[in-house]
């Protein structure tokens, strides 16, 4: 390197000396004053890697980077649909938690929360004491037996065989029951409503005799009428 010192024979200076006081002149604090800070730097690292992935991926998509939005789009379209059906995931499976966990109550008293809780605007328990009100009910009505561990699930197909023109709606009722119990999905005032319609139905609905029980039926009235 040559430095020029007026008007007389320009001096050699190594390459090596020459390049080791340049990096520290330059290392000085008033040629870095308008730095990006550390994190406006690690954030611009980001980014650019980000462009790199995305410009990577639309280059090997069909359609380019539209055709990757698409994908992109459908990919969270299909994970928010499956998280509101399933719910957050439980540790504990459906079908080992009972329907009644505390202690004994009446069907009148299941009622009764429920629509504290409605008037609450609590949709998801009010469904659940809904839900409890309807099995115990049937339990008073001797309907069903009364099983401390039985699901809803087993209510509903058991009391399906007593009231067969409500089979679907208590199958119905016990998944929406599992699903908000045991699958996390809140409830909303229709399927609350919903339940609250099928419980009053079944409180004026009289059950439907099986062909034995009705051959004995029938005996007993003929023989009182003898």
């Amino acid at each position: 390197m040559l430095w020029h010192t007026g008007d007389g024979p320009p001096v050699t200076v190594p390459r090596d000396p020459a390049r080791e006081a340049a990096r520290r002149e330059l290392s000085k604090g008033m040629y870095h004053q308008n730095d990006p800070g550390l994190l406006q730097r690690a954030l611009s690292a980001f980014w650019d890697w980000i462009e790199k992935l995305f410009g990577a991926a639309s280059t090997a998509t069909p359609g380019g980077s539209l055709g990757l939005l698409v994908i992109v789009l459908a990919v969270l379209a299909l994970a928010g649909a499956l998280w509101w059906r399933l719910g957050t995931p439980r540790r504990t499976p459906a079908r080992s938690v009972t329907l009644f966990e505390d202690r004994p109550r009446s069907a009148a008293e299941h009622r009764a929360a429920a629509e504290a809780h409605a008037a609450q605007g609590h949709w998801s328990q009010a469904v659940q004491e809904r839900m409890r009100a309807v099995v115990r009910s049937l339990e008073e009505r001797a309907l069903l037996d009364v099983r401390p561990g039985r699901t809803a699930d087993e209510a509903a197909s058991e009391a399906g065989r007593a009231l067969p023109d409500h089979r679907d709606r208590l199958r119905a009722a016990a998944r929406d029951f599992d699903d908000i119990t045991y699958g996390g999905r809140p409830a909303g005032e229709e399927t609350y409503r919903r339940l609250s319609l099928l419980d009053d139905d079944l409180l004026l609905t009289r059950p439907q005799l099986s062909g034995s029980a009705r051959a004995v039926g029938q005996d007993v009235h003929r023989g009182a009428a003898g």
